[in-house]
């Protein structure tokens, strides 16, 4: 079962996307802040990462720059309300695999992140 760690600072939308992402199959657990999400990381395997942009002290940005610095291969799919298109390139520049704006669609979301896991496998 692929395990997906969802980062966000708002605590509903961890818990709704953690509880459907589980219906639908998916090992999905959260964090609320980017400290957690680098430590989850190192301690945890994960195949996936829903990471928020703006966050309160480590931002998405920070986690991103982390994750590279230290190596840490988890896919990331970017989940953010402050969607345009310097943000989208600047994560991309990071080693995110897509770019979705909140408010999302579910069933979008869900082909998203097939599509990345499968580029995962395909590699």
């Amino acid at each position: 079962m692929e395990r997906i760690l969802v980062v966000d600072d708002n605590l509903d939308i961890c818990r709704t996307l953690r509880d459907d992402l589980n219906e639908v199959g998916y090992e999905a657990e959260f964090v609320t802040n980017g400290y957690d999400a680098i430590s989850y990381l190192e301690k945890h395997r994960v195949d996936l990462m829903l990471l928020d942009l703006k966050m309160q002290g480590k931002d998405g940005f920070e986690v991103l720059k982390d994750m590279k610095t230290n190596n840490i291969k988890t896919k990331v799919i970017v989940l953010t309300a402050y969607a345009d298109v310097k943000s989208a390139i600047d994560s991309a520049k990071l080693g995110a695999s897509d770019f979705i704006s909140k408010p999302y669609d579910f069933d979008e979301l869900i082909i998203t992140i097939r599509r990345v896991l499968q580029r995962e496998n395909d590699s």
